[in-house]
């Protein structure tokens, strides 16, 4: 991604202090070191599975072929042959969003305990910061992703279709990774969502304030929050933007900022939207229409249609026209 990605806030808890979050270099203290080998071990297979799904093609002939040719025994079978390994594949990327799950309430866990505020849970953790925003930029990378391959939730269905097909007539699948009805379950309603790994980590976070009523709902918003504003400075500062080296390192803070506003928005009672946000949700959209629109239509999405409270009466016309497609 470049050179050193640094930003200077303003503490959140009106201390006076500024602090540096980086994204790219930060390193693990030894009391950081359990969790972020645990987590590091799940974003290093999140490069493999974001390059497994931007190879991913599909099998949208051979299912033409197929449907075109209901008779032809042969056509059916290159057909089926076709799809198998594509949809172990998409077990795979089902699979992975549990442990990102698992991932980032881990890091949350850690990110909003007692005895620290979030701001300076983020500035003497940096190298769990750093990893939460790596997090949040797969999702978004893969949701992008995911969203202009619709080859994805036709091979599925196929499959689908086909497996209830060969259980009415009685035939074996003849595979060993044979989907489960429950398992396909859940893999439908994962790939029904239009952003199916962000909704995933909005449940994740709404899960983990629930599952946790010791910790204040406060310290869980405020870390998101905190982490919008760096990504919002860091885009909006000539100063730090100057040292953007590529495109790719504005689109990593574009996507974390993106992901951040959006887990606010499904845990905070009001949600992202409202004036008292903790968010300046006005100067987060001002940036992300300022980028090549190509670029950031998939985020505007996003923030469209995955938030919670976009709609809300307490939500300004204001902000509403401005996440209004073009």
């Amino acid at each position: 991604m470049g050179n050193l990605i640094k930003v200077l806030t303003r503490d959140i808890d009106s201390s006076g202090g500024n602090f540096f979050l980086d994204f790219e270099n930060a390193q693990p203290s030894q009391s950081e070191t359990a969790v972020w080998e645990k987590v590091n071990q799940v974003l290093t297979e999140a490069q493999v599975i974001l390059e497994d799904l931007q190879s991913y093609r599909g099998a949208g002939e051979e299912i033409r072929q197929a449907i075109q040719s209901p008779g032809a025994v042969g056509v059916q079978e290159k057909a089926w042959a076709a799809v198998v390994p594509l949809v172990a594949k998409l077990k795979t990327f089902y699979e992975f969003s549990q442990k990102l799950e698992s991932s980032l309430q881990c890091l949350l866990d850690v990110l909003t305990s007692s005895g620290s505020t979030p701001t300076q849970h983020l500035e003497q953790k940096q190298a769990l910061a750093r990893q939460f925003a790596h997090i949040m930029h797969f999702t978004l990378r893969f949701d992008e992703l995911k969203m202009t391959n619709p080859a994805i939730q036709n091979d599925f269905s196929y499959y689908r279709r086909t497996i209830s097909r060969m259980r009415i007539n009685n035939l074996s699948a003849d595979t060993g990774n044979e989907v489960n009805n429950e398992l396909a379950n859940r893999m439908s309603l994962f790939y029904a969502s239009a952003t199916p790994m962000l909704k995933t980590l909005s449940d994740a976070t709404s899960k983990f304030v629930s599952d946790n009523p010791d910790v204040p709902i406060e310290n869980t918003t405020d870390c998101l929050s905190t982490m919008a504003s760096v990504c919002k400075v860091m885009l909006e500062t000539p100063e730090y933007r100057s040292r953007f080296t590529s495109e790719e390192t504005v689109l990593f803070c574009l996507r974390v900022m993106v992901g951040v506003i959006i887990l606010y928005d499904h845990v905070h009672p009001a949600g992202a939207f409202v004036k008292t946000s903790n968010i300046d949700m006005k100067g987060c959209i001002r940036v992300l229409k300022e980028q090549t629109p190509s670029s950031v239509e998939g985020l505007l999405n996003a923030l469209r249609y995955t938030t919670k409270h976009l709609n809300d009466e307490t939500t300004s016309k204001h902000i509403k026209n401005m996440l209004q497609p073009n």
